[in-house]
């Protein structure tokens, strides 16, 4: 009788065991379509739907090969706030953009990313397509960037393309926009005011030279 026993609570014991597999192996497996937030969203291999934006202590983060899409609607008042809230050229060296290291939960989309506002962290490798992007997320774009508005991030590698304005910690690339900033600059700006560490200058500026040690 004991004998049976013990094997019914071994037996109960590997099928637990075996269920938790299943459920880490379910929640690792890519995803062709997925929606976030879910806590079944960690790999997708196709698209990421975003219906709204995760905050920073609850971001888990995602690698998605393909496209996202972000369709928070309240990030279209975002725009509208800080066109009302610029007075002055000055306004554009937003203070927000810092150079504190990068948070640890990024999201890493190897692919497009398409929005009408990113609020994560976010590292783009492709394409970034959106209303005015990374308002209040830290951000890598590798490749292009491009608004009908303006772009904010941490730091780009490749060309920055915006009506208005693109406003970086450090860029590594080209600007293209009516008013461009960043504090650390290795590439060409292209617009109507240019601001980088070592100089301002109208329609066009540049910095090619590492910082001295």
């Amino acid at each position: 009788m004991k004998t049976k026993f013990l094997m019914m609570i071994s037996f109960f014991i590997v099928c637990i065991i075996n269920a938790q597999d299943s459920l880490n192996n379910n929640l690792n497996k890519p995803k062709l379509i997925a929606f976030s937030p879910s806590k079944a969203t960690k790999n997708v291999n196709g698209v990421l739907i975003k219906y709204y934006d995760e905050i920073d202590q609850e971001i888990k983060p995602k690698k998605v090969n393909g496209v996202g899409l972000g369709f928070n609607g309240l990030g279209i008042f975002f725009p509208v706030l800080f066109l009302v809230n610029i007075t002055s050229i000055d306004n554009w060296g937003i203070k927000d953009i810092s150079s504190d290291p990068l948070p640890d939960k990024m999201n890493k989309i190897n692919g497009m990313q398409l929005s009408i506002v990113n609020m994560e962290p976010t590292v783009t490798n492709g394409l970034e397509l959106s209303l005015s992007s990374n308002i209040s997320a830290p951000s890598v774009t590798n490749g292009m960037a491009v608004s009908p508005l303006y772009n904010f991030h941490h730091t780009t590698k490749g060309v920055v393309i915006s009506p208005l304005a693109n406003v970086s910690q450090k860029c590594r690339g080209v600007q293209v926009a009516l008013i461009n900033v960043c504090k650390d600059s290795r590439g060409i700006q292209i617009g109507f005011w240019n601001e980088n560490e070592k100089r301002k200058l109208p329609l066009i500026n540049w910095n090619f030279k590492n910082k001295k040690l």
